[in-house]
């Protein structure tokens, strides 16, 4: 009898510690105040398509949930996964997309706050659940948008799926499907990939992609994973365009211009990198890069790549763009040309002046040319004069010849008239 008194006087005493500790807390308003007793939660969860629903209540009075402020407390961590999410939440329900994860360890509790001060009034012990999902037999799913308009998306098979199954894949965006174009094959002739071109994407829509695993065998047992994609954040830009490298002011200045892109092409939407020979990546945001000119020790390239960052998270970097090379003979390096010019022109001038020396070369140019001696004017004159005697002797010749032929003629035409006389008369 002495036993059974003395536990209802510890009972009495325990509920009347309860009351004034639940007392002290509305009055000081502290937190990590448990009170498992009244107050829990129940949870359950509902599959839909390729998202789980995760729901769950409480026991709370309407006239709490009037007078009070109630919050929940999720976390939740996908399986063979680290990362572990949490959120606070005034709804009781949480849409948790499976995609490529098998399942989920999810936990709630349940918060009361006072309306005045914000001040937690009591919570609830975690209520937890197990999700698992239907098994899902690829891995490291990866898709990027090139070249604007390309779409391509590659995955692994993981080593446990079975070996008559064959994997397909859609997408749906803008409130249409478009069936895979092109796939691409392993060594087992297994889909491991596609291949799509002349797409049009909307940056503002989700790209929704759907893999359906078949079994070949058994045409009923079906498998759909669902991913969901943001356009801008997996398109990989195409590199920089228009790089040149100028020299301001002893320095070096690059510039370039932003590749086409689907999404904003806001010049704050962008971050560049730039490489140089011997210099350490530089992040830059203009579409401009300038360093102090050091003479490099040997030949020395330029680089840009770009990628999203700014406007919205993009992980992907382009391709780094055509080198520009710095102090080469695509280079202008109007200081360098210059002092190659001038050297060069010193040096022909002065090998000119040493060969002239060495030669005499103004002499021969600067002697006069000298005149005549008497000989050669006797001997000229001498000359003149018996080409005028020969040239008279030849007209003298001619003039005898002419009268020559003219008396022979004369001679001719006498004996004819004798002889025409001496035929009239014999007539």
């Amino acid at each position: 009898m002495a036993r059974v008194t003395v536990i209802h006087v510890l009972l009495i005493l325990s509920f009347f510690q309860h009351k004034k500790l639940f007392s002290t807390v509305l009055a000081s308003g502290k937190e990590d105040v448990k009170d498992a007793l009244r107050l829990h939660n129940v949870m359950w969860a509902t599959k839909d398509d390729s998202r789980v629903i995760l729901s769950w209540n409480n026991n709370l009075t309407k006239e709490e949930t009037k007078k009070y402020t109630v919050k929940y407390i999720l976390s939740y961590k996908f399986f063979n996964t680290t990362k572990e999410r949490k959120e606070r939440l005034q709804e009781k329900e949480k849409i948790i997309h499976l995609q490529l994860h098998s399942g989920f360890n999810a936990k709630v509790k349940t918060q009361l706050f006072a309306k005045e001060t914000e001040d937690i009034i009591k919570e609830s012990d975690w209520t937890e659940l197990t999700y698992k999902a239907p098994p899902v037999y690829i891995q490291n799913l990866s898709c990027i948008i090139y070249n604007i308009s390309f779409f391509n998306c590659t995955w692994h098979i993981k080593a446990e799926a079975p070996e008559d199954i064959q994997i397909f894949t859609s997408y749906r965006h803008v409130g249409k499907v478009f069936a895979c174009q092109q796939y691409i094959k392993n060594a087992r002739k297994k889909n491991i990939g596609c291949y799509m071109k002349e797409i049009h994407f909307q940056p503002s829509r989700k790209i929704n992609l759907n893999i359906t695993v078949r079994n070949l065998r058994n045409s009923s047992r079906i498998l759909s994973y669902f991913k969901a994609f943001t356009p801008q954040k997996i398109e990989k830009l195409n590199p920089p365009i228009n790089v040149s490298v100028s020299l301001e002011n002893k320095s070096i200045k690059i510039h370039w211009k932003p590749p086409t892109t689907i999404g904003s092409a806001r010049k704050k939407c962008f971050l560049y990198q730039v490489k140089i020979t011997d210099h350490k990546i530089a992040n830059v945001t203009a579409e401009n890069y300038k360093y102090p000119f050091h003479k490099p020790a040997k030949r020395c390239a330029a680089q840009v790549r770009v990628k999203k960052e700014i406007c919205i998270a993009n992980k992907i970097w382009s391709e780094w763009s055509e080198p520009v090379f710095i102090h080469d003979e695509k280079t202008v390096d109007i200081l360098l040309l210059s002092l190659t010019l001038f050297c060069s022109l010193v040096f022909l001038g002065g090998l000119l002046i040493y060969a002239c020396r060495r030669y005499r070369c103004l002499e021969v140019l600067t002697t006069p040319v000298p005149h005549p001696s008497n000989k050669i004017k006797t001997w000229l004159a001498d000359e003149t004069h018996h080409q005028q005697h020969m040239s008279m002797q030849m007209e003298m010749n001619s003039e005898v010849t002419l009268g020559t032929a003219e008396e022979n003629r004369d001679e001719n035409i006498r004996p004819q008239k004798c002889l025409k006389e001496f035929v009239l008369e014999d007539l």
